[in-house]
Formats: structure tokens, sequence, C-alpha cells
């Protein structure tokens, strides 16, 4: 693949790793974070910083953001002297912040309006799969546009499907969204069983983790929040906005979700207690609370 120049608008816990990946392939990386001490890794390591989104993006071929809010999105993109005023001609966009699919039609239409293409991608994997590549990747919007994109997601991902037109790999997030918050209120629930019935719930779970019960936040999540350790891989504060998106999506099409909705009041309770910067981990703390 030849080398290309890239924006990337966000350098989180997550955006950080994944430019990161993209500049290792050798491609020029042009970076803007609102904080630029967060991408001060990606600039020793040879990327170019610019003082506002429009700017990186003016630089691209291709523009990824991943951003924290749906109204991040809006503003990255719709402003004055934004992604989208501030595009070159022909560029791919790829908006990967998790975000409402509503948003993502908006995108893709204003897009196209101006000789650009959109693809919303939002990924799944946490830090981890942040660090090591392994991505899920959930893409909505044009099939050539994919295509041309996917060299730059398999930098960044293993799992990379597009899911259909715009705002399709929203739709996909927010049933992947949907699958974890139930399961994050069962190995919460699991745990806290073991331990009131006297058993050690981490031997529980190098015996339940690799049998019918097993998932990924089981096995990876549950054993860090036993340690003391709700660093964030992936922010409360995210997940319960992408809950939200998820119960909004869901009540347009006249959805009744009880398990999301009932994990929602679950996460509100641990936003109450101050622990929204905690990793979605901190939900046992809330169990814990039982004794």
């Amino acid at each position: 693949m030849s080398p290309h120049s890239i924006a990337f608008i966000g350098t989180g816990v997550m955006g950080r790793s994944m430019a990161g990946h993209l500049l290792q392939a050798g491609h020029a990386l042009h970076v803007f974070n609102r904080t630029k001490a967060k991408a001060q890794p990606l600039l020793d390591a040879g990327a170019h910083w610019h003082d506002t989104a429009g700017a990186a993006a003016a630089a691209a071929d291709f523009v990824f953001t991943i951003v924290g809010f749906p109204a991040d999105v809006e503003e990255t993109y719709f402003a004055p002297g934004g992604v989208l005023a501030s595009a070159q001609r022909g560029a791919v966009l790829v908006d990967m912040t998790t975000s409402s699919p509503l948003l993502a039609r908006r995108i893709a239409e204003a897009a196209a309006a101006q000789s650009l293409v959109a693809l919303d991608a939002p990924v799944s994997g946490g830090d981890v799969g942040a660090r090591e590549a392994r991505l899920v990747i959930m893409v909505g919007g044009d099939a050539a546009a994919f295509a041309r994109t996917k060299p730059l997601f398999e930098l960044m991902g293993k799992n990379i499907i597009l899911q259909g037109g715009p705002g399709a790999g929203q739709h996909c997030k927010m049933a992947n969204q949907i699958s974890i918050a139930s399961i994050m209120m069962s190995w919460c629930e699991a745990l806290t069983y073991a331990k009131k019935a006297g058993l050690d719930p981490a031997r529980v779970i190098e015996s339940i983790g690799g049998g019918a019960a097993a998932s990924w936040s089981l096995n990876n999540l549950a054993p860090r929040a036993l340690k003391g350790d709700f660093a964030p891989g992936f922010y409360v504060k995210h997940f319960l906005k992408d809950m939200r998106i998820a119960l909004e999506s869901a009540e347009a099409m006249q959805l009744d979700l009880p398990g999301l909705k009932q994990a929602k009041k679950l996460y509100d309770e641990v936003e109450l207690r101050g622990w929204s910067e905690d990793g979605t981990q901190a939900l046992l703390k809330l169990y814990a609370e039982q004794g």
C-alpha cells in the first residue's frame, strides 16, 4: 500500500494507539487533540501537529476522528473551519466515535454535497484492542470508500465488516453495547454471589471463564476490578453515552429493552458516586456496597 497523508483527530485512550499504528506503517500523520499533551507520544514519533481539526483535515486524503460525544462529533465536522469545511476534495472522512446513527447519516449527506465521502466506523475492543491492533471495526457507508479505506482499517483491527449504508456501523455498535450492558451486570452479580458464598472470585473466574459463561469482559475486566484496578480502558461516562443513544434508537423503533434499561440505571448510580472517569469495571464497586 502506498503511503497516504492521514489526519487523526482525537488521541485519547484509544485514538493514540490507533493513530500510532498508522504512523508506524509509514503514513504521514497529521494530528489534532484538544489536549496537546495527549498527542505528544505521536509527535515524538514523527507526527505533525495542527492547532485545529480543520487544519489537520486540510492536509490529508483520509481523515479519522474518534472523539468523546455526539456533540463533539458535530462540532468537529460542522463547525466553521471544521472537517467538512476544510477537507480536500475527494477525501474519505471516517468517524470512529461511537455516536448517533442519525448524525452519521447527516455527515455522509453533507460530505457527499462537497465531493467528499464519509464512513461511520465505531470500534470495540477497548484500550487493549487498540494497543494490539485487533479492534472490531463496524462500518457504515459507501462500499467503494470502504474498499479504499480497508487497508488502513487493517492496521488497527482484525474484524472489519461493512454493515450497510451510512449509519449502519453505528447501529451495529449499538447492538454491541446493548449486549455488553447485560454482560457487565452478569459477571458483577456472579462474582458478588461467589464472594458472599465464601469463594475466591479470582478462582471462580478460572473455572467459569473457560465455559459457557465466558465473555471478554469476564476474562479481562473482572480480574482488573478484583485487583482494584479501575483505570479506564473504556470510560463509564462514555458507556453511559452509548446506552443513552441505544435507548433513544430503540425507542424510535418502538423496542423495549429491559436489560439495557436496568444496566443504564445501575451505571447512573455509578456516575452519582463520582466514578464516571473510571473504567466500566467500576460497576463491581456498586455491587460491593452490599458487603
